[in-house]
Order: structure tokens, then C-alpha cells, then sequence
């Protein structure tokens, strides 16, 4: 990959990875309420699934399924219900204390691994990657030893970020009153987000 389109690159997966979306809103609701190196564990699982969707566009996987809008709506529809779920517990829970323990760290992972995959968000990011930036005049291999590191890196950067904001949140929400408005606002982000993915349009490939 030459220099300048390394530079596109970069410049798309860092606005595609910084804009506000599931996994930015889980990040932050875990950090703020179990701190920051708990939510740690969802920044692994955003990376485990960002590796996998690497994985699969190289050999063409992602292409596929955007391409089939029976399989596109399905996965649509299964997140969609799934970040409402999230939404209305959140919002029914916001104003019970969190235990102070919390939820296990295989827990918190499998959460933000189900996140991070069933936002077909994340199917026509890596496809649109793909289909742009890949050179098919080279190897894919071999440019994939510039676009894996590139794409994890600021992945991983991103989304500490959002759990170093959900951290500082938290620290500021010591008002029960205000950590209460805090989560609802949260919650209702979660069911935003489903609502906005259940009604996108999907597109029929050509």
C-alpha cells in the first residue's frame, strides 16, 4: 500500500472507529460503573471481533453477506432487538445500586463481543475498507500486514478512549440523582441504536 493511500486509510478507519456508536455507549457505561480497567475487558472483545471481521473480509466473507439481503436483514433485525434489550434494562436498572462486584469479565466480554458483531455497521465498514483501499493488482496478503496493524491500532486507541471518558463520568456522577439521569441517558442511546439500525434501509446488490 502506497504512502497516500495508507494515509486515506488511516484517516477513514479513525473517523469510522471515533464516531459515537454501541460499542462506544458500552464502553462508557462500563467504565462508569465498574472502572476503568474492568472495561478494558470490552475493548479486548472489540479487538477479538475486529480481528475476526479482518479475517473473514480478506477472504471475502463480508462481501457475501452484504450481498444477501435475506442475511443482512436477519443479522439487522437480531441487533436491532438485542441494543433495545440493552436499552430497557439499562433504563428499568438505573436506579438500583450496580453490585459491587459486577458482572464477571467472561461476561462483560461475550457482552461486547455480541455488540461489536451484530452491528452490521461493522459488515459494511470492513467491507467498505476492503473494496476501497485494497489493491487488486497486489497481493492481499501482502497489504495486509500494513491495514491489520493500522486497523487494530486505532481501534484499541478509540475505544480506550471511551472508557477513559466513561471512567471520568463516573468519578463526576457521585450525586445519586445525576448518576441516575447519567445511565438513563445511556440506556436511552442503547435503544436509539437499535431503532435507528432496525429501520436503516437495506440495499439490494447489484
Amino acid at each position: 500500500m502506497r504512502w497516500e493511500a495508507w494515509i486515506i486509510f488511516a484517516s477513514f478507519w479513525a473517523l469510522f472507529v471515533t464516531t459515537p456508536g454501541p460499542n462506544a455507549v458500552n464502553c462508557i457505561t462500563v467504565s462508569m460503573a465498574y472502572g476503568f480497567r474492568r472495561a478494558l475487558v470490552c475493548v479486548a472483545a472489540i479487538l477479538t471481533q475486529a480481528s475476526l471481521f479482518l479475517a473473514l473480509s480478506a477472504f471475502g466473507i463480508t462481501a457475501l453477506i452484504a450481498a444477501s439481503p435475506l442475511a443482512f436483514l436477519v443479522l439487522k433485525w437480531i441487533g436491532a432487538g438485542f441494543l433495545i434489550y440493552l436499552g430497557v434494562r439499562g433504563w428499568r436498572m438505573a436506579d438500583q445500586p450496580e453490585a459491587v462486584e459486577g458482572p464477571s469479565p467472561q461476561r462483560l466480554y461475550m457482552r461486547a463481543f455480541m455488540i461489536a458483531t451484530i452491528n452490521p455497521k461493522s459488515v459494511a465498514g470492513y467491507l467498505a475498507a476492503f473494496s476501497q483501499f485494497i489493491q487488486p493488482d497486489l497481493p492481499v496478503m501482502s497489504q495486509m500486514w500494513v491495514i491489520v496493524p493500522t486497523t487494530l491500532s486505532l481501534t484499541m486507541l478509540s475505544y480506550v478512549g471511551y472508557c477513559a471518558l466513561g471512567s471520568g463520568l463516573g468519578r463526576a456522577a457521585l450525586n445519586t440523582m445525576f448518576n441516575t439521569y447519567l445511565r438513563r441517558i445511556l440506556a436511552v442511546c442503547f435503544i436509539f441504536y437499535g431503532l435507528l439500525l432496525g429501520s436503516a434501509h437495506v440495499s439490494r446488490g447489484t
